[in-house]
């Protein structure tokens, strides 16, 4: 980096975050993960405040625009802005995304220059970054380092830590990275510490031979639709009946499972104005010994407020509120500012309401079923908590709003993260792909690919129990992260208090 113009180091920055997503579904290269990693860490040898900032923004940046590009589709395709200023739209808010990434890497000026603690510091202040995401602004849990592990002997440590220690241990093996390129720090160092990387890789290898759960009664069978409606035909009152006989067709050969799965906001009206239907529906998974959980607007007129919700309808009937609402999609921040300005600040269900926290279960023949709906999924610690009592989770999503970008891979990357996390399976119905069946150990065994209009049905075995990480949440690596840079940061002011007390005397 020394050698380097101050243009050439931020290109080399910009081309370091830009490879980060080859890590990531669909590429599943998970070695550019921590050589886009290693090109981030090289950057903080003894940096000022500003430059810790300005490398990590930069990173942030090629990170965001590389790898979130579906925000491009998203509001230029169904926000209907202009291509240039949809691109204006995509640019800004990967910018602001890169800051809030960015952040907590200021922290990296006052490390001390020590292998060890850049050894331990840079993995804990990515972690800080990462955990940062998800929640502030209503979180944005996107691009992990941890997901690139999805499918290797890592995920083994999944159950115990979740996503972010593996994005820990991820942060370890650039560190290395790093060392091997610059030539940093002593034999000894480097040595002990790709001592540790094997370690954690074969106790991973190992971790994955656990059943941190077990078989929770008798297997349930289970059918998703899957309707491929158009986003622009979603809303349309003209289209409204053509899309409810297509349901209603597409599940007929159906009826008789014991769960039939219909996608988020599969039935395009609130059940009021739809009472024939909806009642229709009801008779028939009474008739056949069926419930179905469907994806739906609900409205509750006092106070007037309108959901995106599950319904479960037969036998077996409750719902779910969703309680993490995507911005300018199912909510305006700032409405009284922004409604009407533009066509973005006025789609179709962009003034619901957030769900009220802690909903039980769905009880469903005799199975208690965790639901999260599209966007939630993407929330490691509200996905563990809701399914700690559970023994199946279900995730209904629509991701036409990706268009035909990186973002449903994605997407069905996380969900397959958060069934190892549990060890629970989990029942996936979108509305254009993908859909399908992920076991309690993230293999998916059913699937419905991208933009068709189909069906898939199998059996799902329901799990009981609780792995560590479904207790803790993401609490004790962040924890761990926080008391390592504050151990860093104070033990470097302590030395630096010392050398000055030693000068004085002098």
């Amino acid at each position: 980096m020394k050698r380097l113009s101050k243009a050439q180091s931020y290109g080399l920055l910009l081309i370091g975050g830009a490879i980060f997503p080859l890590g990531l579904s669909p590429f599943e290269l998970w070695p550019a993960v921590i050589v886009s990693m290693a090109i981030l860490f090289q950057s903080f040898r003894q940096p000022s405040i500003k430059q810790a900032f300005f490398n990590a923004m930069t990173y942030g940046f090629g990170l965001f625009i590389a790898g979130a590009s579906w925000l491009y589709v998203s509001i230029h395709e169904y926000g209907f802005i202009a291509a240039p200023l949809a691109l204006i739209a995509t640019t800004l808010f990967c910018l602001f995304l890169a800051v809030i990434f960015a952040a907590p890497f200021t922290f990296a000026a006052f490390l001390p220059s020590t292998p060890i603690a850049l050894m331990l510091g840079l993995p804990a202040i990515w972690v800080l970054s990462e955990w940062i995401r998800t929640w502030i602004f209503t979180g944005f849990p996107w691009l992990y380092a941890g997901y690139s592990h999805t499918d290797t002997w890592l995920n083994g440590w999944a159950p115990i830590g979740g996503v972010l220690w593996l994005s820990f241990i991820t942060a370890l093996a650039a560190v290395l990275g790093m060392w091997i390129v610059q030539g940093m720090g002593k034999r000894r160092s480097a040595i002990s510490l790709c001592a540790l990387l094997v370690t954690f890789t074969v106790s991973g290898y190992f971790l994955q031979q656990v059943e941190w759960t077990k078989d929770r009664g008798k297997p349930i069978t289970v059918a998703i639709i899957q309707p491929n409606i158009p986003q622009n035909e979603k809303w349309s009152v003209q289209k409204r009946r053509a899309i409810l006989d297509q349901l209603a067709a597409q599940t007929e050969p159906y009826w008789g499972h014991d769960l039939i799965i219909w996608p988020e906001a599969a039935v395009p009206s609130i059940p009021q104005r739809i009472p024939h239907f909806m009642q229709s529906i009801q008779s028939r998974s009474i008739d056949s010994g069926s419930t179905l959980l469907t994806g739906i607007i609900t409205y509750q007129a006092e106070p007037r407020r309108y959901y995106s919700s599950v319904l479960a309808m037969g036998a077996d009937q409750g719902q779910y509120h969703k309680t993490r609402l995507v911005p300018f999609g199912e909510y305006v921040p700032l409405e009284s500012l922004l409604r009407g300005l533009i066509k973005l600040f006025d789609l179709p269900m962009s003034s619901l309401s957030i769900g009220p926290p802690n909903q039980a279960p769905l009880s469903v023949k005799e199975q208690f079923i965790a639901t999260a709906i599209c966007y939630e999924v993407v929330y490691p610690d509200l996905v563990a908590r809701n399914s700690r009592e559970a023994s199946v989770i279900l995730t209904v999503s629509n991701d036409t709003w990706f268009g035909e970008s990186l973002g449903p891979l994605q997407h069905m990357q996380m969900v397959r993260m958060r069934a190892v996390e549990n060890a629970k399976p989990i029942i996936r119905g979108t509305n254009n792909g993908i859909s399908g069946l992920v076991d309690h150990q993230g293999k998916v065994y059913q699937r419905i690919d991208q933009n068709s209009i189909a069906e898939v049905s199998g059996i799902v075995q329901p799990r009981a129990g609780q792995t560590p990480f479904s207790m803790t949440g993401s609490w004790p690596v962040v924890f761990l992260s926080l008391l390592i840079v504050c151990f860093l940061i104070f033990n470097r002011i302590k030395t630096n208090v010392l050398k000055e007390s030693k000068n004085e005397i002098k």
